[in-house]
């Protein structure tokens, strides 16, 4: 008997920025990233893997992994390039042959709305979700994908990791240009996105139910680093600003009630207008997608315990003695995969869908033999096994597992160095080269595994 269901999805995730390029072609209008410059360690955002105009090759990459599911976000300013108004039906044409050259191979795909990339107008002029004009401007864009495309594409989601809007990363996310850096900004920002989130979720159950849609988190899996009460008592305080509070969004409708106290005893609460809550109560998901790369540990004596909750996750995070690592310092943890799938499963009832999973590495090609990975096929190996025991061990509902950027594309911080594909893509931060696809030794392992519906393994 297997594992896992005949229907498993098996498949990558990607954004645009890190895979299209072509950031002036066909119409398109510039996002915050195009305006980003190269640095020592990093690449600028206007060419990426030129998937805009290769992914007939990668789609077929994809199909020789035997993956069943492409996870892939929608550029907001190809479609609509000032953000609102006029849509671009070119960039639209551009998904509509993407999505196509998908099913033709049998692939799943499933569309993000939002990764970050904010259109450079309306970060320019709003600071993009700081203003409730632009969550009005991404739910008429929204609502529009969802008409062009419902036809042919079955799952959804509106955020990337839509809970870093809880903490540090969130003032980077949003499109924010030049407002205050600070706590109001975030919970802003954070409050109009799941607005947004909710009104996209009711535009689907109304007119296509049919289609399923979830919430996406950035899933922080926080240990206490010892046994001291207090190290426990801010471990669980982190958990629930960055995790559970947007679960309750996402699954019950509602803010955590220790996240509203928060927001009366901080001055947040005129931020929530009237209909607000009506209107997030309105939110339902299918099921709960989340990304997972690694586990973190809090020493409470790292924390300024006068600042926010939601800075107390990367204030406090320690290096754990019990993992290895990566050389970017993220700890390799399975066993906290499946912990959290368990954890969303039994919270929320809902299936679990993790949507991200990979291992970042510096890797160099000779040009002749193909890269020696060994070290990603032991991580995605231990976590699809930790996933399948979750499975079997505690009952979890998966619905799939999608490794990220498994054809190798620009880090979230543009560091091409930072490699996580399973195909090599022959271009450094400040040379494009040819751009050549070239398989490394694990692609011939995920061929197997995905293949084989997650039996084989070895």
């Amino acid at each position: 008997m297997t594992t896992l269901k005949d229907n498993f999805l098996w498949g990558n995730s990607t954004s645009s920025m890190q895979t299209e390029g072509a950031w002036n072609a066909d119409g398109k209008g510039p996002s915050v990233y195009d305006i980003k410059d190269a640095g020592p360690d990093s690449s600028d955002w206007k060419d990426a893997i030129d998937e805009y105009h290769r992914y007939p090759e990668d789609v077929e990459w994809m199909a020789k992994m035997n993956m069943n599911c492409y996870r892939f976000q929608i550029s907001w300013s190809r479609v609509c390039p000032e953000g609102d108004g006029a849509f671009n039906e070119a960039g639209i044409a551009f998904y509509d042959r993407l999505i196509d050259a998908l099913l033709a191979h049998h692939i799943q795909p499933m569309i993000c709305l939002y990764h970050f990339d904010m259109p450079l107008s309306l970060a320019k002029r709003y600071n993009g979700f700081v203003s409730r004009k632009v969550t009005d401007a991404f739910v008429r864009y929204a609502e529009e994908m969802v008409r062009r495309f419902a036809g042919k594409v079955k799952y959804w989601i509106t955020f990337n990791e839509h809970n870093c809007f809880t903490y540090d990363p969130g003032l980077d996310s949003g499109g924010n240009l030049t407002a205050p850096r600070d706590i109001r900004t975030l919970y802003a920002m954070s409050h109009h996105t799941l607005l947004a989130h909710a009104r996209i979720t009711s535009f689907i159950r109304q007119h296509y139910p049919d289609l399923k849609i979830g919430g996406m988190l950035a899933y922080a899996e926080v240990y206490p680093s010892t046994s001291d009460p207090k190290d426990v008592e801010a471990t669980r305080r982190i958990d629930e600003f960055v995790n559970n509070n947007y679960l309750d969004v996402f699954t019950a409708g509602h803010y955590s009630p220790e996240v509203l106290h928060f927001m009366r005893e901080n001055g947040l609460m005129d931020l929530i207008q009237p209909g607000d809550l009506e209107t997030l109560a309105q939110t339902t998901s299918d099921f709960i997608a989340f990304s997972y790369y690694a586990s973190s540990a809090i020493d409470h004596k790292k924390i300024d315990e006068s600042s926010p909750v939601n800075w107390w996750f990367v204030q406090g995070t320690v290096s754990n003695p019990h993992l290895q690592a990566s050389e970017w310092g993220w700890q390799i943890d399975p066993t906290g995969f499946k912990n959290v799938l368990a954890k969303v499963w039994n919270r929320t009832g809902l299936p679990v869908f993790p949507i991200e999973n990979g291992l970042g590495v510096r890797e160099h090609w000779d040009g002749e033999h193909p890269i020696d990975d060994g070290y990603r096929i032991d991580y995605h190996r231990e976590h699809i096994q930790a996933l399948k025991d979750a499975v079997s061990e505690y009952g979890v509902k998966v619905l799939g597992y999608l490794g990220w950027g498994l054809i190798d594309i620009p880090s979230s911080k543009g560091d091409v160095a930072k490699r996580y594909g399973a195909v090599y893509v022959n271009r450094t931060n400040h040379e494009l080269l040819d751009m050549r696809r070239v398989p490394k030794r694990s692609f011939a392992w995920f061929q197997k595994a995905y293949g084989s519906n997650g039996e084989d393994l070895e």
